[in-house]
């Protein structure tokens, strides 16, 4: 099984399978941000993400001295790398004699490779979907409607950006992480991006490719999620009445779960809220920042949770933040007999590849760690489809 000491005649394997497992439809690993600090954490270990507070202007008033004032409580949140996993492919010695003859070992090896790595970064990419649409701001669009189906139509991109305009995100390094219906919708209904003379450019027509969309670069993720809805009905608030900017409502009446991820709206506000925390019963749900855009009256208001939907995301890229690294060893190292980093130019991602030799046959293992966060609530919002 490769004759050798060393992982180094299994490079050009890892490099040809990764070439396979490039092709798989990844969005937001690489269009999310990446914290250094978190990357020389151990597992489990929290790392602090610095959060400036808002700025409130001053009168400016002539005198002798400066105002003593301009100190400020900075924020934080926490990350920590979460999971370090690892995928076995593994060879004895009857196995390789019995396929040896075929001429197909190395070909095996390499897919078995190939759907390491694709395990492991499908994965990564769902848990950063699942953040994103958990901590979304705001939606927009339609439940159960693919965006971009009304042809020569881009108002659910214009939606999205919308709301991180409201919201203050940058303006720069937009990521729109879409489904493969949303794509669909693009390539066979957008014609002012596949005309050449309207678009300037035969990208799209002849290559397939997208690129920068209205500011914003357009990915493509089959980690994209479509979360069952909670079962809440007929809830509404209290009396109390709750001004523009809360984030926490207490409910009454009704029943049925509210889950986090869910977007709701309240009788009279046509904003479509996304929930940080949920319930099971009359209680206090919390919003996502920025909260309530529309002041709620001091009367019992009605809270409709919406359908089930395709929750694709748009995004300024430093509200997502993803470290990844190989796992940790002792400083004595363990019992592998080699090991190698492989490097995924599509998405990124680190691979560590190690090689156990046993008792009559061969062991090799596929690892990375990784911890992921939403730090910017106010920076991300969904795309209902």
């Amino acid at each position: 099984m490769l004759g050798v000491n060393t992982i180094t005649n299994l490079i050009p394997l890892l490099y040809e399978a990764m070439d396979t497992v490039s092709r798989e439809l990844v969005g937001y690993i690489p269009a999310v941000a990446r914290d250094s600090n978190a990357e020389r954490a151990a597992l489990n270990q929290t790392v602090n993400i610095f959060v400036t507070p808002t700025a409130s202007a001053s009168d400016i008033t002539p005198g002798v001295t400066a105002p003593n004032d301009g100190d400020q409580v900075i924020g934080n949140q926490t990350m920590t790398i979460s999971k370090s996993k690892y995928v076995p492919i593994r060879w004895n010695g009857e196995e390789e004699k019995a396929v040896t003859g075929t001429g197909q070992q190395q070909a095996v090896i390499r897919d078995q490779f190939a759907q390491a790595m694709r395990t492991l970064c499908n994965l990564i990419e769902i848990d950063l979907a699942t953040a994103a649409y958990q901590a979304a701001s705001r939606s927009v669009g339609l439940a159960g409607t693919a965006p971009f189906g009304t042809a020569n139509d881009l108002s659910d991109i214009a939606g999205g950006l919308k709301i991180l305009d409201d919201n203050g995100a940058p303006p720069s390094d937009r990521q729109l992480v879409l489904g493969t219906s949303a794509i669909q919708n693009i390539r066979g209904k957008q014609s002012v991006l596949f005309k050449v003379n309207e678009a300037g450019t035969a990208d799209l027509l002849r290559l397939g490719i997208i690129g920068i969309l209205e500011g914003a670069a357009v990915r493509t993720s089959a980690g994209v999620r479509t979360p069952t809805k909670g079962t809440g009905t007929a809830y509404t608030s209290t009396a109390a009445g709750f001004a523009v900017g809360t984030t926490s409502i207490p409910l009454i009446t009704g029943s049925g779960t509210i889950l986090a991820g869910d977007t709701i709206t309240f009788a009279g506000d046509t904003n479509k809220y996304v929930v940080n925390t949920g319930v099971a019963a009359p209680g206090t749900i919390v919003l996502n920042n920025p909260g309530l855009l529309i002041a709620l009256p001091a009367v019992a208001t009605a809270l409709t949770v919406g359908n089930t939907a395709t929750q694709n995301s748009i995004f300024y890229r430093n509200a997502l933040q993803l470290a990844t690294r190989t796992p940790a060893l002792p400083s004595g190292g363990d019992m592998a007999d080699d090991r190698t980093t492989v490097m995924d130019p599509v998405s990124g991602l680190a691979f560590e590849v190690a090689l156990y030799r046993q008792y009559r046959q061969i062991r090799w293992e596929v690892a990375i760690a990784w911890g992921f966060k939403a730090v910017k609530q106010e920076h991300i919002a969904t795309l209902l489809g």
